[in-house]
C-alpha cells in the first residue's frame, strides 16, 4: 500500500546479498547498499536504466544482506491514480506488471528508500482472500546476467498480472 494505491503481490524475486554476484550487496556495505545490510522490514529503492525505480524488501538479519525485488502487484484500490500515472497502460493487467511499472503505478520513488515497510508510508499487510491456497511457481530470474539460472523468481501461478 502506498497512498490510495495498493495491490496484491503476484511475483518476486530473492537477491542473496554477498554471495550472489546479481545482487547489489555482493560486493559489500556502499552508501547504495547500506540499506539492504540494516534491519529487515524496510524499503530498499534504487534507481535503474537512468529511468526506473525499484522497490525491494530487505528480508535478512541486520548486518546480512539480502532482499526481494516486487516484480509485479494485482492492483486492487486507488486504480484510476495507477492510471493517470501510467497512461500507457491499456489494460489493468498492465499497470502493474513490471518493477517499474509498479513503481510509477504507486507513485513509490528513491525517496521511500529506507521506510518501515510496517508503519512508514508504504506499507505491506498481509492479503485477507478466501480463495483457496495459491500455487507458486518458481522460474529463474530474469532481465539480469549473473546468476541468472538460479530458481529465485516466485509468482502465483496463472496470475494475468505478471511481469512478461
Amino acid at each position: 500500500m502506498h497512498g490510495s494505491t495498493s495491490g496484491r503481490i503476484v511475483e518476486v524475486e530473492a537477491y542473496l546479498g554477498v554471495g550472489d554476484r546479481a545482487s547489489h550487496a555482493w560486493r559489500g556495505v556502499t552508501d547504495r547498499t547500506r540499506v539492504i545490510f540494516g534491519p529487515p522490514g524496510h524499503a530498499y529503492v534504487y534507481f535503474i536504466y537512468g529511468m526506473y525505480e525499484c522497490l525491494n524488501f530487505v528480508c535478512e538479519p541486520e548486518g546480512s544482506a539480502g532482499c526481494v525485488l516486487i516484480r509485479a502487484l494485482e492492483p486492487l484500490a486507488g486504480i484510476p491514480t495507477m492510471r493517470r500515472r501510467r497512461p500507457a497502460a491499456r489494460r489493468v493487467e498492465d499497470l502493474a506488471s513490471g518493477p517499474g511499472k509498479l513503481t510509477l503505478a504507486l507513485g513509490i520513488t528513491r525517496k521511500l528508500n529506507g521506510s518501515d515497510l510496517v508503519g512508514g508510508p508504504l506499507q505491506v499487510r498481509r492479503f485477507q482472500d478466501a480463495e483457496s491456497p495459491i500455487e507458486v511457481q518458481t522460474t529463474p530470474r530474469i532481465g539480469i546476467t549473473h546468476c541468472a539460472d538460479w530458481p529465485l523468481r516466485f509468482l502465483i501461478a496463472d496470475s494475468r498480472f505478471v511481469s512478461r
